[in-house]
């Protein structure tokens, strides 16, 4: 991958390129704007890193164009007037960063790094795989911002809170600060404390000595010495009991832990990553969560966005759930732009993980190498009722809607008589379960004129007294 570099201070285009041809990109560096218009008409590139301030004129002023006339290269700002207006000003043109100077070599790289990974998923064939490195896919506004945050703490260690629903890949965001963070030669250790009974929470945090309780017949080390000079994942902290809260504050406030049973005290050297789907503020409020431990987590938060406020994304998640299925064996598929759409259109309440589970079934299951609309209608019908990833009482009446239309097929003109149809009879055949048989009751429970509901019992074919208890 090639980068563009216009910038007229020698020093600082030296320091930038070392910076750069080390992550392994090729730079192509110009001094002023008319050489960058010579090498953008002649070149191809995977980010535009300017300066603002150019011998013939402002490298921002041209920017709009540049987007017009590429607008999958990411464009990052370099400036040394560092004020707000300059900063607003390359927010308007939708440059990727921005960075005022003096900035941190390795931050900048960091983000030509991202930028680049998102370029080459942008330019890249539909079915290609996105590029190596990120385990998150998408390029939508939302998910920018959750990569400028990240690329934020890739060069410390302050402490971070991802908060987001399930199943919108909370964990994926921990692992790329891991792998692209200063501690990526560490390990990485992840742990759901929601899973970890009660009682056995602080043993697997802190590891503990032979005899500390019934059963411990050997020394644990716990995830904590365990992620010794890498990163611990902390998932679901909202579940954690109130006794481990306590001993988790006392271990990040003081950097050391002591194991069940053990009298020393040892010091632990580790990046802590948190995430819970929770609300904690309202927990807090109720004394289910401590105070002083959100404020000791919550020190750099990142929202992850739900699915339905990403769909531009969908489209690129399901052609690199594909691409992955095919590397655990199944079979190599292409999605076609109306499946894409369609996909595109569904609620997704279980988020990228009953997406991906979805596309996978459909990897297994359908017949030819090209996936269509067509194909995927039955396969949303079947997720609506068996749930997938987020069952069909979570799908609700859309869901089910879906799957009665795939299924009934009803004819043009008829399809609302025949959708109302479809809906009463379960119901008017519920209430009448739940009172016996009882009309007026049932009318009563429906809210609905006796006289309606004894009409539309025969016009559905069902007959009441056989639902009267004897």
């Amino acid at each position: 991958m090639t980068i563009l570099l216009v910038e007229d201070d020698e020093s600082i285009a030296i320091v930038v390129e070392a910076a750069l041809a080390a992550e392994g990109f090729a730079v192509t560096h110009c001094d002023c704007l008319a050489e960058r218009d010579r090498a953008l008409a002649n070149g191809s590139y995977s980010v535009l890193v300017t300066d603002v301030m150019l011998p013939d004129g402002d490298g921002i002023a041209g920017l709009p164009g540049i987007r017009e006339r590429f607008p999958n290269m990411p464009i990052i700002v370099l400036s040394a007037q560092n004020t707000l207006d300059t900063a607003v000003r390359a927010s308007d043109t939708g440059a990727y960063e921005y960075f005022p100077k003096p900035f941190d070599i390795d931050e900048l790289a960091n983000a030509v790094r991202q930028a680049a990974g998102s370029s080459a998923a942008s330019d890249s064939p539909a079915d290609e795989a996105p590029p190596q490195g990120l385990p998150l896919v998408g390029r939508s506004a939302p998910m920018q911002a959750v990569y400028r945050m990240i690329t934020r703490v890739l060069r410390n260690d302050l402490t971070v809170l991802v908060l987001g629903e399930s199943g919108t890949g909370k964990e994926l965001v921990a692992e790329a600060i891991h792998q692209l963070g200063h501690r990526r030669d560490g390990p990485f250790v992840a742990v759901n404390t929601a899973a970890i009974p009660a009682d056995l929470i602080e043993s697997e945090l802190f590891g503990h000595e032979r005899g500390a309780f019934t059963g411990a017949v050997a020394r644990n080390i716990g995830k904590f010495e365990q992620a010794q000079g890498g990163t611990l994942f902390l998932d679901e902290i909202g579940d954690m009991p109130m006794e481990a809260q306590t001993r988790l504050l006392r271990a990040l406030q003081s950097g050391s832990i002591r194991r069940v049973g053990g009298r020393d005290e040892i010091k632990v050297d580790v990046r802590i990553i948190a995430a819970t789907n929770r609300d904690l503020e309202p927990m807090i409020a109720a004394g289910q969560f401590r105070e002083d431990l959100f404020y000791r987590l919550n020190v750099v938060p990142i929202a992850m966005p739900p699915l339905r406020d990403r769909a531009d994304d969908i489209a690129a998640l399901a052609r690199h759930f594909l691409q992955l299925a095919t590397t655990e064996g199944l079979p190599r598929h292409h999605l076609s732009d109306d499946a894409a759409e369609l996909l595109s259109r569904q609620p997704w309440r279980g988020n990228v993980r009953e997406l991906k589970n979805f596309i996978y079934r459909a990897a297994l299951l359908a017949r030819e190498d090209t996936i269509d609309a067509a194909s995927l209608t039955t396969l949303l019908a079947q997720n609506s009722r068996d749930g997938g990833e987020a069952a069909t009482a979570q799908l609700g009446l859309e869901g089910a809607v879906i799957g009665w239309l795939a299924d009934a097929s009803p004819a043009p003109g008829s399809v609302y008589d025949a959708a109302l149809a479809a809906f009463e009879t379960p119901l008017f055949t519920q209430v009448l379960r739940d009172t016996g048989g009882n009309q007026l009751r049932a009318a009563q429970i429906l809210g609905i004129n006796r006289n309606t509901l004894r009409k539309r019992l025969n016009d559905l074919g069902l007959n009441p007294e056989l639902f009267v208890t004897r």
